[in-house]
């Protein structure tokens, strides 16, 4: 597995990837399929402040990805996390893999802290970010908001 900054060429197939986990449902609280235009303007979106990253098998398969970027409802030393590993592919070490490079480059971007939303229901992703070191801190309807601090 490789892992590598994803670049606005990579749009297509992580609006691929991202749209099948939607269709699935269960993980995301994503409801609408996003295009390769959509996909673009998001990674585009506070470039200077924002790190996206993608796991590739050693055939280039996209396998799954993840972000940090920044969030208006946060204080500005937090950013939120997102992360989506292919239907099929997860338990792999995908999520791990990426979040060595997601943390790093939070870090580098300044940020002291991050933030994972998860759906109380979607337990993978519950399990996926304490087993990274993220702590609960606030509940809010469906919503759990767990916390990784950076420093």
């Amino acid at each position: 597995m490789h892992i590598r900054r994803a670049a606005l060429l990579d749009a297509r197939i992580m609006a691929e990837l991202l749209n099948e986990i939607i269709s699935h449902g269960g993980t995301t609280a994503m409801q609408t399929p996003l295009s390769s235009g959509d996909m673009k303007a998001k990674i585009g979106s506070n470039k200077a402040q924002s790190a996206w990253h993608l796991a590739e098998n050693d055939a280039g398969e996209l396998l799954g990805f993840q972000y940090v970027r920044p969030n208006p409802a946060l204080p500005v030393e937090a950013c939120d996390i997102a992360t989506f590993a292919r239907i099929g592919k997860t338990q792999l070490g995908i999520g791990s893999a990426l979040f060595e490079a997601t943390r790093n480059a939070a870090s580098t971007l300044g940020y002291g802290w991050i933030n994972a939303t998860i759906r109380s229901y979607n337990e993978g992703g519950l399990a996926y970010y304490q087993s990274r070191g993220f702590e609960p801190y606030k509940r809010d309807g469906e919503s759990v908001f767990m916390r990784y601090g950076l420093g």
